[in-house]
């Protein structure tokens, strides 16, 4: 989303400081990456995690984590990021039977699946 209109003189006005907005769906997760403006009219990235939960009396509430990325800091930060992404998928590579679909309630644990386990009667010990 580009935020930018035009007021009636043709200047280009900004809403807030908001700039341009791309958002990213990933399983329970969304992450948006915002460009925003200075009071000084220089850009910087917000990166947003926002994850639905659920409370107990039956609301939904959003967990939500932020960092702040300045341009100054753009070349090294995606560096890192690339390095630690190479890293990950050159030692545990993703494999289509390993992925495991979650539950969509956040506050219930799956049952584990048992490798090679025998059944125990209990009422025998």
């Amino acid at each position: 989303m580009y935020y930018e209109d035009f007021d009636n003189a043709g200047q280009v006005g900004r809403q807030g400081d908001d700039v341009y907005s791309k958002p990213v769906r990933a399983g329970k997760r969304t992450y948006f990456f915002d460009v925003k403006t200075t009071k000084g009219n220089d850009y910087y990235l917000t990166i947003t995690e926002s994850k639905r939960r659920v409370e107990k009396d039956g609301r939904f509430v959003y967990d939500k984590h932020k960092i702040f990325l300045y341009k100054e800091d753009f070349d090294k930060f995606s560096e890192g990021l690339q390095e630690v992404v190479e890293f990950i998928k050159t030692k545990c590579p993703v494999v289509e039977t390993q992925r495991v679909e979650r539950s969509e309630e956040p506050d219930k644990e799956e049952p584990a699946t048992p490798a090679s386990f025998t059944d125990v009667n209990f009422d025998e010990l």
